[in-house]
């Protein structure tokens, strides 16, 4: 008898990767990039919230959808019940090979940003490659903190090949300490903070380009939120803890990134936040000196690596999910007999990622993978109404609140992201229509392929 994954992830567990694997880097590193396009506090405190309620709407979606097909792969299944298997294939494929794995590459590209603050060493380029295949069209550069953000990655596939609870207690522990360290950012910036000086004039007018270049880097650093459903089928009482988790633990993020940034704008004007990467560094080393902002670099790598093995736990669910179908290589659906794990899919993701890695820089490798993402976030989104029309009586221990309206306005404002980010960057735009298109002579194949096994 086949080996199957085991449901060995509690309530703890589940809000957990929700909230770990929501806060990675960005919280750290996107408010400068933010206020460099909208210009004052205030407007980026409305993309904030703007992009939390949006999250919040694509959560309160997804429980519906969690509660009633509590399968491996999360959004694999939804979109193959609504839509047919060609959509959950692309999905699959888009989440391989582009979103999850790209998301993997970019914290961990994360990580060695603040590592370089204890051995600058690493941003030392060893090799160049002069063709324009760098970031904005430039040389493609190899650092040797992109080998560290590599070893990082295959670290923590090695550490989740060996079972799923194993993965949890190690992502609720490092969630505990990461969530007790930004607390203390935010004390120190809001109680021992002086204040700056106010009247600062606005850098930039806050145009529509400007607002939504804004939200792609805040919805990358709420980018997350819908991770816990990829693993669903290893949640125990799934009906009950999978909307919790996504609600619960998607409000709570929302309120620690506003107090976070209400602590980096207290001490900072919006000058100095756009002239510094490292935004809570800088605070905290205003606040407290040298000290302080190794402080950060420490909290913000452990971070990163709830992130990274939430990223990692989860996302190699999903084309377990597509190999299981017949969709993928017939070897990514195993599951170790021993540990219950999709071990080779865990490793084929890693592996991918860390490939990924050497292809660009954070900015660049964040905007690749949020395009693509919120594509599917949205035709996720709407499947709630179309198994609502499809599927009506399909058991739903969970109803969307504000049903019809918050998976609409969702779907609506995702449509408009969707335009703006294709606008503001085409480059990487394209690339990652270009990797979902790539998927479907490999669906033509499998789809073949499984009609003759049958």
């Amino acid at each position: 008898m086949a080996a199957e994954l085991k449901r060995d992830l509690g309530a703890w567990a589940a809000a957990s990767i929700v909230v770990g694997t929501v806060i990675g880097s960005g919280i750290f590193l996107v408010p400068h990039d933010m206020v460099a396009r909208v210009g004052t506090p205030g407007m980026v405190f409305v993309v904030w919230i703007f992009g939390g309620l949006l999250s919040l709407a694509g959560s309160l979606s997804y429980a519906e959808l969690a509660a009633a097909i509590p399968e491996a792969g999360g959004e694999y299944a939804y979109l193959r019940e609504a839509y047919g298997p060609i959509w959950a294939f692309l999905y699959s494929w888009t989440q391989m090979f582009v979103a999850k794995s790209g998301s993997i590459a970019t914290l961990a590209t994360g990580f060695l940003i603040y590592l370089t603050n204890f051995f600058p060493g690493l941003d030392t380029v060893f090799y160049r490659i002069p063709l324009p295949l760098g970031p904005g069209g430039g040389p493609l550069e190899f650092r040797y903190g992109q080998i560290g953000a590599m070893a990082l990655i295959l670290a923590l596939a090695w550490l989740n090949y060996y079972g799923v609870k194993l993965g949890g207690e190690v992502q609720v522990t490092v969630t505990v300490v990461k969530v007790a360290l930004i607390a203390g950012i935010i004390v120190v910036g809001l109680g021992f903070g002086s204040p700056h000086a106010a009247g600062q004039a606005p850098l930039a007018a806050a145009g529509t380009a400007g607002f939504f270049a804004a939200l792609a880097a805040a919805l990358w650093a709420y980018d997350g939120w819908n991770n816990v459903v990829m693993v669903a089928s290893e949640v125990k009482e799934p009906q009950r803890n999978l909307p919790r988790a996504l609600v619960l633990g998607t409000a709570g993020v929302i309120g620690i990134y506003l107090l976070a940034n209400a602590a980096y704008f207290h001490v900072l004007t919006a000058a100095e936040v756009a002239a510094n990467p490292r935004v809570a560094g800088e605070m905290m080393r205003r606040v407290l000196g040298s000290g302080g902002a190794a402080a950060v670099s420490v909290a913000a790598m452990i971070s990163i690596f709830a992130a990274l093995n939430g990223s990692i736990l989860t996302g190699s669910r999903v084309p377990y999910a597509a190999a299981r179908d017949g969709y993928f290589f017939r070897a990514v659906a195993h599951v170790n007999p021993r540990y219950h794990t999709p071990g080779v899919s865990i490793l084929a993701l890693s592996i991918w990622s860390a490939l990924l890695v050497l292809s660009g820089g954070y900015r660049q490798l964040f905007t690749l993978l949020i395009f693509p993402s919120w594509i599917l976030y949205g035709m996720t989104t709407m499947a709630v109404l179309v198994l609502r029309r499809k599927k009506p009586d399909l058991p739903r221990p969970y109803k969307t609140v504000g049903y019809p309206i918050i998976p609409i306005v969702f779907v609506l404002v995702a449509c408009a992201f969707i335009v703006s980010t294709l606008w503001d960057s085409p480059r990487e735009s394209l690339m990652g229509i270009a990797l979902i298109v790539l998927g479907l002579p490999f669906y033509s194949y499998w789809n073949r392929r499984k009609k003759k096994s049958t």
